[in-house]
């Protein structure tokens, strides 16, 4: 077994975010934010970079693997913009409970099982042999996805109660890492980092008081 480091970013600002078009693509600062992050992993040697189908984490993905020359990339319906978990409202407070009334009979049975697929794709160490693997350690991918998977997956790793995916809000093209080693619990190395970003490209669709 070989250790795992997966890279987490949400996708760039996109453009008119207040629609939430999945046709919308990235705004100037969306744009500027993949770029910089893109910049913050140069280097480092990523078997693979994974992105979700939306057009607003394709253009993401493809800013930045600009700076991962030669990564192969591979877009996947399991880093898509999908509800992980239909969580029973009575367990919720007001504000959440109502949030998840608005999700579909659809997407409350489609995207839970299109996030347990994506844990068995994602998490875990790699297994010798398999593909990216390379025989050596750490294998390091990175998945441009979307605020409910990367919380999801936050709170998978820490082995935290289901409900609590909510309320873990993602930054636009913030960097979450988590370590999966063969013989110890899953460690999260970062959370939401931004430091690749100027003050005035943090923080962005969420409220004032995120920026911190």
């Amino acid at each position: 077994m070989i250790t795992r480091l997966l890279y987490l970013a949400r996708h760039g600002e996109q453009e008119d975010a207040t629609t939430e078009s999945p046709e919308a693509g990235l705004s100037e600062r969306g744009r500027r934010q993949a770029r910089l992050l893109g910049e913050r992993l140069r280097g480092r040697p990523f078997a693979a970079v994974h992105h979700g189908p939306l057009r607003r984490a394709a253009e993401t993905a493809e800013l930045v693997v600009a700076s991962l020359p030669g990564v192969p990339v591979y877009e996947t319906e399991l880093a898509g913009d999908h509800l992980p978990h239909d969580t029973d409202p009575a367990d919720l407070p007001p504000a959440y409970a109502s949030f998840l009334a608005g999700a579909s009979t659809a997407e409350r049975v489609d995207g839970p099982r299109v996030t347990a697929a994506a844990v068995r794709r994602f998490t875990g160490p790699v297994v010798d042999g398999a593909e990216g693997a390379g025989g050596v350690g750490p294998v390091r991918e990175l998945v441009v996805t979307h605020s409910f998977l990367i919380a999801w997956l936050v709170r998978h790793a820490l082995d935290a109660p289901e409900r609590r995916w909510l309320g873990l809000n993602h930054h636009n093209a913030g960097l979450t890492v988590l370590r999966y080693g063969p013989a110890a619990p899953p460690n999260l190395v970062a959370f939401n980092d931004v430091a690749h970003l100027p003050p005035e490209l943090r923080g962005t669709g969420l409220p004032p008081d995120y920026l911190v």
